[in-house]
């Protein structure tokens, strides 16, 4: 059933999301600050999250964020996400389920990919040779002549 949290059956709208999973991510979320001016009610964090997952998963302008879908305004959700960024949220949402699988001893690493751009390269690998030319002697000219006199050619 773990597993099915995180990874699950093919939903046909990934960008909503479980019970199961919101009850890992609310306590991850900061606390929201007091309002500075009347106006329109805060937007819940749940209705955000599932505007930005529908972003990232559809690949849509931010301003063209469906009104009807109910998730917020776009600039809403592109707010909240830099927010939740800049508290590292997307990092601890990272290693929660991480850890959550790890313990229930169904993390399985055969899948795994690593490369240079989510880890840093410890040293530099060796250092190439520099390319030897293959030929002998310099090459011809293609912008002088070896000749005395260039010859011009008499047609106008």
């Amino acid at each position: 059933m773990l597993v099915a949290l995180f990874v699950g059956k093919r939903n046909s709208r990934p960008w909503i999301v479980s019970d199961e999973l919101w009850s890992l991510i609310e306590p991850l979320l900061p606390e929201p600050g007091a309002k500075l001016v009347a106006g329109r009610p805060r937007v819940p964090d749940r209705q955000a999250l599932c505007g930005i997952l529908f972003v990232l998963h559809t690949g849509i302008q931010w301003e063209y964020l469906p009104q009807e879908l109910g998730f917020g305004s776009g600039m809403t959700c592109w707010r909240r996400l830099a927010a939740w960024n800049e508290a590292g949220v997307w990092d601890r949402i990272h290693v929660v389920p991480l850890q959550k699988l790890r313990a229930a001893k169904q993390l399985d690493w055969c899948r795994a990919v690593i490369d240079s751009s989510h880890v840093r390269a410890a040293r530099r690998g060796p250092k190439a040779d520099p390319a030897r030319s293959t030929a002998h002697v310099r090459a011809a000219s293609t912008t002088s002549s070896s000749m005395a006199k260039a010859s011009r050619s008499r047609c106008r």
